[in-house]
């Protein structure tokens, strides 16, 4: 790999070490969302949002479903994409877990703001649901 090949490719881990994505919430949401951050931003690859996930009420839940948004430079939706978050957070928890964000190549000038759009308790048929995208599209006009 020649110097200018190697520089770009540091440029570029640093650029990804310093991607914080930023976590949205419904006031209501049963899952918090913290310690967050952007891995692996590097051409050809996706990047991985990993994230914990906090269980703030004192039932377990079966599952829920995180939703990433993904704004370029001038604040512009790019995409979203959502997946599972995890199976089984037991009540009052916290797990570490993790979001190929695979919808579109993440750039180092990218926003990706995400947060918890549903969630189902143990035993329950009924989903606790949230629209999260005007939050979204509120929290990318804000300087990070």
């Amino acid at each position: 790999m020649s110097l200018v090949a190697s520089s770009i490719l540091l440029l570029a881990v640093s650029a990804a070490a310093e991607m914080v994505p930023t976590v949205i919430q419904a006031p209501d949401s049963p899952v918090r969302l913290d310690h967050a951050k952007i891995l692996n931003v590097v051409a050809d690859e996706p990047a991985v949002l990993m994230y914990a996930a906090t269980n703030l009420t004192d039932t377990d839940l079966e599952q829920f479903t995180v939703i990433a948004f993904i704004f370029d430079a001038s604040g512009t939706l790019k995409t979203r994409q959502t997946a599972p978050g995890r199976r089984t957070l037991e009540k009052r928890s916290t797990k570490y877990s993790t979001m190929v964000l695979d919808g579109y190549a993440v750039t180092a000038t990218d926003r990706v703001i995400f947060g918890v759009n549903r969630a189902q308790r143990v035993d329950s048929e009924t989903w606790w649901e949230a629209q999260l995208e005007p939050a979204a599209k509120e929290a990318v006009k804000k300087p990070q």
